[in-house]
């Protein structure tokens, strides 16, 4: 079966389309929060959604030994964010998720003023996965903010949320997709997207989570909760993962991706400066 065809039975109601909206040409500059890619044109923005700072409990990694959670200092919690980022890339403004929300205490639409942007600056977003700290700054008074973004979204995890869970969990998740249903591009892990993006497996926390690679860089979505623990303990999940196991698997997996390929990863729960590095060339 060809795959808009596959991509037809998923969601029937989603329209695929073509535009491209027109975007601010000028990168951010001088931001200590904001590397550029190898290719010297992709400049990528840390965006903090949540104000102060952050810690993720102890109690949510049960697997973690309690040596080991002493040994490296995050017996109070482990340093972490809540994270969007902003790339400006061929001239155009892309976000990889959106954050909690302005109603929920979401800093993304305070950064993009504080930058020149505007929500309607946005042409594309890429979804990381659904859980309402990544959707939640898709509507505002409960309409859709971002008025001429492209939303990329995994296959897979549409299905989970719209077709297979519970109606009571997915409330959230069913207005956004309602509300951007004529803009809502459903992808394959393998596929490339626009923007020079590869869209790369990555389930666990989810059935759908996704990971993006652009050059150098990986946006690895919720791939770690607690970094200072996981980094280098990759078998140890959180509970908000909904399989941990696989959660594990696909963890060990980017990571070695990452290693091997001397990459930076970006993750929506990093601490600051919230890009790593993994294995530098010397």
């Amino acid at each position: 079966m060809k795959r808009e065809f596959r991509l037809a039975a998923l969601a029937a109601m989603i329209a695929i389309t073509g535009c491209t909206p027109g975007q601010k040409e000028e990168p951010l500059a001088n931001d200590p929060n904001t590397i550029t890619l190898a290719d010297n044109r992709t400049i990528v923005t840390w965006i903090k959604d949540n104000q102060g700072d952050k810690l993720m409990p102890r109690e949510l990694f049960p697997e973690a030994s309690d040596s080991l959670v002493q040994a490296l200092g995050v017996a109070d919690g482990v340093p972490a964010s809540m994270s969007a980022y902003l790339m400006h890339c061929d001239g155009q403004w892309v976000l990889f998720d959106t954050g909690l929300g302005a109603d929920k205490g979401g800093q993304l639409l305070n950064a993009l003023q504080a930058v020149g942007l505007t929500p309607d600056s946005i042409g594309y977003i890429y979804l990381t996965h659904f859980h309402g700290d990544h959707i939640g700054g898709m509507m505002q008074d409960g309409q859709a903010l971002f008025t001429r973004a492209e939303v990329f979204a995994c296959c897979h995890e549409y299905m989970a949320w719209m077709m297979e869970m519970p109606l009571e969990k997915t409330e959230l998740q069913r207005k956004v997709m309602e509300a951007y249903r004529d803009r809502t591009h459903l992808f394959e892990w393998g596929d490339s997207l626009p923007n020079g993006i590869l869209a790369i497996d990555a389930p666990g926390h989810t059935p759908g989570h996704t990971v993006f690679r652009k050059e150098n860089l990986l946006i690895v979505g919720d791939l770690m909760h607690g970094f200072d623990l996981q980094l280098n303990h990759r078998y140890i999940s959180c509970n908000y993962d909904m399989d941990k196991a696989q959660a594990a698997q696909s963890r060990n997996h980017i990571i070695s991706i990452a290693h091997n390929e001397h990459l930076t990863i970006c993750g929506m729960h990093l601490p600051a400066p919230a890009f790593f590095e993994v294995n530098p060339k010397k």
